[in-house]
């Protein structure tokens, strides 16, 4: 056993093996828990530490991402890591202790992004600038469908970028704190409409249907093939939730004539267009809002682009459906939030924000797909988004592979969570490359490989 001090801290710790990380987190955690190391202490830069005690820079610094996420240290920038202070007597940890420690270090779920690359100065920028800006009359009530404000920067920004169609100023924009509350809306308003039926894609978010059935509306599911979903299927159902640009979670586009079929078809169609700023390989995929501006209403949403705790999102809801849907509405995103992202819209900060982030997910996909193909894996769902999907021979490798992964400390989401139809027609894996911090990505893409090519 290879026994190090690290000067200044009072640590002694073990760096053979391979649970160095492990043991320093345990190390600080016992520091901080019994006084060694006091509240509002500084600790080394992670460069310092890593070289005091011979082990790599990474390590060090997974370790005080992890102690800051759960409230042991603190990091402001400038002003370095320094020791949390503790609200009373911490408990002995017990038994599940253990079980806590193994949950997965490294996350490629997909949905969210990268979130330790949230524009934060500009976003403040912002927010000051709007705040001291702002007339005190929208610090009231206001319109439930959102500030006129935001309303008029979402119309240009998404008639320039994903050629929606809206009435003037944004007139039918309807602001919302999610995709998911967004859905809710629609569904109370097509339940009060007298819609009884929904139909959506057999591979989704389990969640999205359930947003469907607790309005009282029942759902059909429609199948999938290489060119999107298959109109037929979807029959006599009141609306349908798609997702078109960029199928969640197989990933393929909804063909042209697809497209048109279900803008002329009888019901209403709602548009989740989850990540359509995200094309890499050719041009993005207008929205399908625009063949059929009375009858598709498109749902956006800041989760992707800037992160899922803005909570903001945005309705754009034909003009006979827009009371029905306004009428449901019982609150929504704060008025100051609002503000904020109208500016960062009208500003150019949003499509500079776009911009970054398109270039560096790019990076990560080609990374992830390169090491994918020295496995011999096929991967699908490539051209667009934060994800792909990989194929494999049958559910059992799906639940080996995800099992394999969590042993390592590696959250993996397997295809059959989104199997709506439960049929196990298709195995695989959803992996999004987005999640992970860029500091923790390169181990993350090692482990998958080691659970892949295991």
């Amino acid at each position: 056993m290879s026994e190090t001090w690290a000067n200044g801290l009072g640590l002694q710790l073990d760096v053979s093996g391979t649970r160095v990380r492990q043991r320093l987190e345990a190390a600080l955690r016992d520091a901080i828990r019994s006084g060694r190391l006091a509240e509002g202490a500084r600790l080394p830069s992670s460069r310092m530490l890593a070289a005091d005690l011979g082990v790599a820079r990474n390590t060090v610094a997974e370790v005080y991402t992890q102690l800051t996420a759960e409230g042991w240290l603190t990091a402001r920038g400038g002003s370095g890591t320094t020791v949390a202070p503790l609200r009373g007597p911490a408990p002995d940890p017990g038994p599940g202790a253990a079980e806590a420690a193994a949950h997965p270090r490294y996350d490629l779920w997909p949905g969210e992004p990268d979130l330790s690359a949230f524009p934060r100065g500009e976003w403040l920028a912002a927010a000051r600038k709007a705040l001291l800006d702002a007339p005190d009359a929208v610090l009231g009530y206001g319109n439930p469908r959102g500030l006129p404000a935001l309303h008029g920067a979402l119309a240009e920004y998404l008639a320039r970028t994903r050629g929606v169609v809206t009435t003037p100023g944004g007139g039918n924009i309807v602001i919302c704190s999610g995709f998911a509350h967004g859905l809710e809306l629609i569904g109370r308003a097509l339940r009060a409409a007298g819609a009884g039926t929904v139909a959506m894609e057999e591979y989704g978010h389990p969640g999205h249907r359930d947003i469907i059935t607790r309005q009282g509306l029942s759902s059909r599911l429609i199948p999938l093939d290489d060119r999107g979903a298959v109109i037929d299927a979807a029959g006599d159902a009141d609306a349908v939730v798609l997702t078109p640009a960029h199928q969640f979670p197989l990933g393929m586009t909804l063909a042209p004539d697809r497209r048109r079929s279900f803008a002329e078809w009888g019901g209403t169609v709602i548009e989740d267009d989850y990540d359509g700023e995200f094309r890499y390989d050719r041009q993005p995929v207008g929205a399908m809002q625009a063949l059929a501006p009375d009858r598709v209403i498109y749902c956006g949403t800041a989760s992707k682009s800037l992160a899922p705790g803005v909570r903001l999102a945005w309705l754009v809801v034909p003009p006979s459906l827009l009371d029905g849907v306004t009428s449901c509405l019982s609150g929504g995103p704060s008025a100051l939030d609002q503000l904020t992202l109208a500016e960062f819209v009208t500003s150019g900060a949003y499509d500079r924000q776009i911009r970054r982030a398109r270039l560096v997910y790019r990076h990560r996909r080609d990374r992830l797909i390169s090491a994918l193909d020295q496995l011999g894996l096929r991967v699908g769902g490539i051209a667009a988004g934060l994800h792909v999907v990989v194929d494999l021979p049958a559910t059992t490798a799906e639940a080996r592979a995800v099992a394999r992964a969590e042993a390592r400390g590696l959250a993996l989401s397997g295809l059959g969570w989104y199997d709506l139809a439960g049929r196990a027609a298709r195995a695989g894996l959803v992996i999004g490359y987005a999640r992970p911090p860029e500091h923790a990505y390169t181990t993350a893409i090692a482990r998958l490989c080691a659970v892949l090519g295991s």
